[in-house]
């Protein structure tokens, strides 16, 4: 008998921002570049910072309604507590970020490229990641009402105590994806679902959902 495939998980490592500048807000503006700075209680909501650049930095109880952030790049960061209603981070970059106890309406990371990103207690209404795509990211005890995932490209990406009250998957390439600590609710596009994992309970609730993309009749 051949042995099922080890499902890898996400590659995240740890966080180590040591000799922080305390900074203000209002010094950040679109395209500058910062580095090894603390911001504690920055209101950045409705400012234009197209393609700022964020290196080894740290966001206390951040205020984000309304920013843009499109073509923004964020490395070695942490985000902790922010509070964004509207989240526009089109076609950014996020390398070993981290964010924290936070509170998002919509965010519009679309094209977006994420590698070794973990997201945890957090709170997300809808999640825009069409043609995004996703390396080593990790969703730990997270609501997400709505998570598009349609186009994207992700590769070891794992969810932990988090649920999802739908998901898209339409036309999405996956790898290593393990869906086993998350609450499903409606899913998309099933037939896109190859590379994901499931646990048997999952696929007992789906049974209905697979049954019907088949044209399967399950007559009781």
């Amino acid at each position: 008998m051949s042995r099922r495939p080890k499902v890898a998980a996400p590659i995240i490592d740890g966080l180590h921002l040591v000799d922080l500048a305390g900074a203000i807000g209002e010094e950040i503006v679109a395209g500058g570049h910062y580095e090894a700075r603390r911001y504690s209680g920055a209101d950045l909501s409705g400012s234009d910072l197209t393609g700022v650049v964020v290196s080894e930095c740290e966001f206390l109880d951040l205020a984000a309604n309304e920013v843009q952030l499109r073509g923004a790049r964020f490395a070695e960061t942490r985000l902790v507590r922010v509070n964004a209603p509207m989240f526009q981070a089109a076609r950014s970059t996020w390398r070993d970020a981290w964010i924290e106890g936070s509170r998002f309406g919509a965010v519009e990371l679309f094209d977006a490229d994420l590698q070794s990103v973990r997201v945890s207690d957090s709170k997300l209404s809808f999640v825009n990641l069409r043609s995004a795509t996703l390396r080593d990211v990790h969703f730990a005890h997270c609501v997400i009402d709505e998570l598009d995932l349609a186009q994207a490209r992700a590769e070891r990406v794992a969810f932990e105590g988090c649920t999802v009250g739908r998901i898209r998957f339409d036309h999405a390439q996956l790898r290593h994806v393990d869906l086993r600590g998350l609450g499903l609710g409606g899913i998309s596009g099933i037939e896109s679902m190859d590379g994901a994992v499931i646990s048997s309970r999952q696929a007992a609730e789906l049974t209905g959902l697979f049954a019907e993309h088949l044209g399967i009749t399950v007559a009781g």
